[in-house]
């Protein structure tokens, strides 16, 4: 992250680095290298940050230093589970330890008879304690955002899935600006670094980027740049049918289709449905969402038993014979070492079957007509690109091709059996790059 002068716009600085920060970031270093007993932990990488207003500076650093969420200095932690509640954190941590050394002391006795049925009662109790115990920390991190309302960290993810990243609050940015709004200061510029490089840092997106768009409500702050560029993606989001049960939806590439670890907006948060299918990020086209439960369950049985009709266009990087077809039957898993990348793998791999039809040639490339007879992750990417598919990568594919102005691979067709009134049902969608070669 590059330095900015002083801006004349009255934006509270938060994804750029002010300068007016550079005095205090100065004196915080200068004082926690001042702390041998923190030179190892310092060294190793700590993420500290400042806070001006007029006057003066707030500090904070994340997770916890030497050993304590609380130092002097620093902000305090936007909720303190060593001392707050009463000591129900820590006494709860005892008594899921004191399941676990029982646990060890069965499992040592051997897990047949009694004591396997001990095993499997205490690993029941040690599982239901340690998701309340989880629950009760995320429903005490309560934040509070320029309009003065509050919200628990359950409350701000729950549009996302609920799916709560570790350490969620801790960093500094939170911290910081809950300190400010709680003490009526009126912030200026804040900005974060690691102690190992003094790089400076924008706020970190996993576990900080839904509870700053809540904080920062009422303030007059700059926007995520991330999030502004998201949202003419998402304006291209297009509704082709909806009923009380379902929709179908164009899915604009570049819009999630549920929420991952970006933590932006997706399909299933912008419609406020269930999960049925999904598309690859980079992927536009037809997408199914349920309304309810059962809608759900149905439609994604009738995808697990192939029943879903579904037809994509692709445009590969060289040109191929007009009118060759066939079948490619390669089995594919995930890449561990280079994730999400999937690869081929006959032995260990799990089946993938499509067929295709080359329909034509533009522009140097070959326009192709895919049919996923399964849905494995990166089906068609892979079986494009790989040199036991058709050896020739979509256009677009920053991860099995040539990266581009956005994949090329829509899909087009979508038909199946709606799950309430038994009606057979084709929707067609157009994709905009082919559209735009003619």
């Amino acid at each position: 992250m590059g330095v900015c002068s002083m801006a004349e716009d009255g934006l509270f600085r938060i994804f750029t680095v002010d300068e007016r920060c550079l005095p205090a970031v100065e004196e915080v270093r200068r004082m926690y290298m001042s702390h041998g007993e923190w030179a190892e932990e310092i060294g190793a990488g700590k993420m500290f940050g400042v806070l001006i207003y007029e006057g003066g500076y707030l500090a904070a650093f994340s997770g916890t230093l030497g050993g304590k969420t609380v130092q002097e200095g620093f902000v305090p932690p936007v909720f303190d589970s060593v001392c707050g509640g009463g000591g129900y954190f820590k006494r709860e941590e005892a008594e899921i330890s004191a399941i676990n050394g029982r646990i060890a002391a069965y499992e040592s006795m051997g897990l047949k008879g009694e004591a396997g049925r001990m095993v499997a009662e205490l690993r029941g109790e040690r599982r239901a304690r340690s998701r309340a115990l989880q629950g009760w920390l995320f429903d005490n991190y309560v934040f509070v955002n320029g309009r003065g309302m509050r919200k628990s960290l359950t409350e701000i993810f729950a549009p996302y899935g609920g799916a709560i990243p570790s350490g969620s609050g801790d960093c500094c940015g939170p911290k910081l600006l809950q300190a400010a709004l709680l003490g009526g200061i009126r912030p200026l510029a804040m900005v974060e670094w690691n102690s190992a490089n003094d790089r400076f840092c924008r706020p970190c997106t996993q576990r900080c980027r839904p509870i700053l768009e809540f904080m920062l409500d009422g303030l007059n702050a700059e926007r995520d740049p991330e999030l502004v560029a998201y949202e003419s993606v998402m304006n291209g989001l297009r509704v082709v049918y909806e009923d009380e049960w379902l929709w179908v939806v164009d899915k604009p590439g570049g819009l999630l289709s549920v929420c991952g670890k970006e933590f932006l907006p997706s399909v299933l948060s912008m419609t406020g449905g269930l999960e049925v299918h999904r598309l690859d990020m980079d992927t536009s086209g037809l997408m199914l969402v349920a309304k309810e439960a059962g809608v759900q369950r149905a439609l994604r049985m009738a995808f697990e038993r192939r029943e879903v009709y579904k037809v994509y266009d692709a445009l590969l990087e060289r040109e191929m014979v007009v009118g060759s077809e066939g079948v490619i039957d390669l089995a594919l898993r995930a890449d561990v070492a280079n994730r999400p990348r999937q690869v081929v793998d006959v032995v260990g791999g799990k089946v993938a079957v499509t067929r295709y039809q080359v329909v034509g040639n533009m522009g140097g490339c070959a326009h192709v007509r895919l049919f996923p007879q399964t849905g494995r992750t990166h089906q068609l990417r892979v079986h494009c690109a790989s040199a036991e598919g058709l050896g020739n990568a979509i256009v677009g594919d920053r991860l099995y091709g040539v990266g581009a102005d956005g994949l090329r691979l829509n899909a087009s067709v979508l038909g199946f059996v709606h799950p309430v009134t038994g009606r057979e049902m084709v929707f067609k969608c157009s994709a905009k790059w082919l559209d735009a070669l003619g």
